[in-house]
């Protein structure tokens, strides 16, 4: 029997969750597994939440829908309610460690909830762009959903043309991915 792994990214209009979610399928098409991307931008050019959801299955998906996630990432603090909907006690919930919030606005009924520092990383150690791309890290880590090679591949398909200008954002956004990753190790 197979088991597809069921993703929710939301976040604020402009925080990447939408490349995050189209990189991670990607990633997985190429590996030559089953992935279903849909965005729901809602009204995030006034101010809503943009999520994505993703699924992945070695096997054909049934439908594109689904009532809760395998993991849920918040990337801002008006995306934890909003993703609240997805989460049960089989789901891991990530939140960045910057979002200023009360634990009562927390998910109740999460398997596991993780806070690690993204943007603080992003800000302090690497470049605010590759935000996102930490937080791929993050999914790859928490999930296992694809391989960090494929990830990579995935990345270097979408900006091999801005690589190709500025070599030294491979590295940077490779490096990215790799702390995302770290991050989540340190926080389970």
């Amino acid at each position: 029997m197979s088991v597809t792994t069921k993703i929710a990214l939301a976040g604020e209009g402009g925080q990447g969750v939408q490349s995050v979610a189209e990189i991670l399928a990607e990633a997985a098409n190429a590996e030559g597994r089953e992935a279903i991307y849909i965005p729901n931008f809602g009204v995030e050019q006034r101010g809503g939440v943009s999520i994505a959801f993703v699924q992945i299955d070695d096997q054909r998906i049934g439908s594109p829908k689904f009532k809760t996630a395998d993991i849920v990432i918040a990337l801002s603090g008006r995306a934890i309610p909003r993703t609240a909907q997805y989460v049960d006690e089989r789901t891991v919930f990530i939140y960045d460690s910057a979002i200023e919030v009360n634990d009562d606005e927390l998910p109740k009924n999460a398997k596991k909830i993780l806070s690690i520092p993204a943007l603080e990383v992003a800000q302090n150690e690497l470049h605010p762009r590759v935000f996102n791309i930490i937080i791929l890290g993050a999914v790859l880590e928490a999930t296992k959903v694809v391989t960090l090679e494929q990830a990579k591949a995935a990345i270097e398909e979408k900006l091999g043309h801005k690589f190709a200008q500025k070599p030294e954002l491979r590295d940077l956004n490779y490096r990215a991915m790799e702390r995302g990753i770290e991050l989540v190790q340190q926080a389970k």
